[in-house]
């Protein structure tokens, strides 16, 4: 397995993936290098066939603070408008398998829009999320001021985006920025019990599934349920799908294979 600087790569069960943010001097601030080594290993789990979900968390107090304001400081409007972090945030949006985050403590800024980009938010208690860059004189720029509309809807984001005020796990959970919110000592346990669940399922549903719920954000309903329709005539020509019919009416677990 590679070996990485920002971030630790582990498999702590079959079939999932657990990435750790692992740059607690600075908060696990997302640096290039940290984007760069996170897309790399979402990469690697995309053409790993043994790979069905993965889990992003961080550390009991953050999950990411932000991106590296050092690093940003150095940018002028030629080097913000050629930097190479569109390019890994893309790679992390397009990664075709669940992703569940792990959120403690804060996700701000670069830490929030990253929880915007995975499928499932697991909340610690305490955790806060915020997009605080009109502090600094700038707005989200990877994300935070169109991710966070489509998620919370117009009156939240403007708020947070324009005030840059933190909001806490259950105004996360009731505007529909998180899934679910539990204990801090219990939140990784439940993002990879769950990431256990998902991994069970077949993984050509699991991919399927995760790219017409993705593309109702683009499309019109006719041409989104046009999408469902299709997809749904295409995983009738799988084994997986013979198999999980066979095995409900017959009782017993089923076995995919991703065939």
């Amino acid at each position: 397995m590679q070996t990485y600087q920002d971030i630790l790569v582990d498999q702590p069960q079959e079939g999932i993936l657990l990435i750790t943010l692992n740059r607690p001097d600075a908060r696990n601030a997302l640096r290039n290098n940290s984007l760069r080594e996170i897309a790399d290993a979402l990469r690697a789990a995309d053409d790993d066939s043994e790979v069905r979900a993965v889990v992003i968390t961080g550390g009991e107090k953050y999950f990411a603070a932000g991106a590296d304001i050092k690093e940003m400081a150095q940018l002028g409007p030629i080097e913000a408008l050629t930097d190479v972090r569109p390019q890994y945030w893309k790679t992390i949006a397009a990664f075709s398998k669940p992703l569940i985050a792990a959120v403690n403590g804060y996700a701000l800024g670069a830490g929030c829009e990253l929880a915007m980009h995975v499928d499932i938010v697991i909340a610690g208690a305490g955790a806060k999320f915020g997009q605080p860059e009109i502090n600094l004189g700038t707005i989200p720029g990877a994300g935070g001021t169109q991710r966070l509309v489509k998620t919370v809807g117009k009156p939240l984001a403007m708020k947070m985006v324009l005030s840059g005020e933190m909001i806490d796990a259950p105004t996360a959970l009731a505007s529909g920025l998180v899934a679910e919110v539990t204990e801090d000592d219990k939140t990784l346990t439940r993002a990879l019990a769950l990431a256990a669940v998902i991994a069970s399922k077949s993984p050509l549903a699991t991919r399927v599934a995760k790219e017409a719920v993705l593309r109702s954000f683009e499309l019109g309903l006719e041409a989104g349920l046009n999408l469902e329709r299709k997809s749904f005539s295409l995983l009738a020509a799988s084994e997986d799908r013979r198999e999980g019919i066979a095995a409900f009416l017959e009782k017993r677990p089923a076995k995919f294979t991703g065939r």
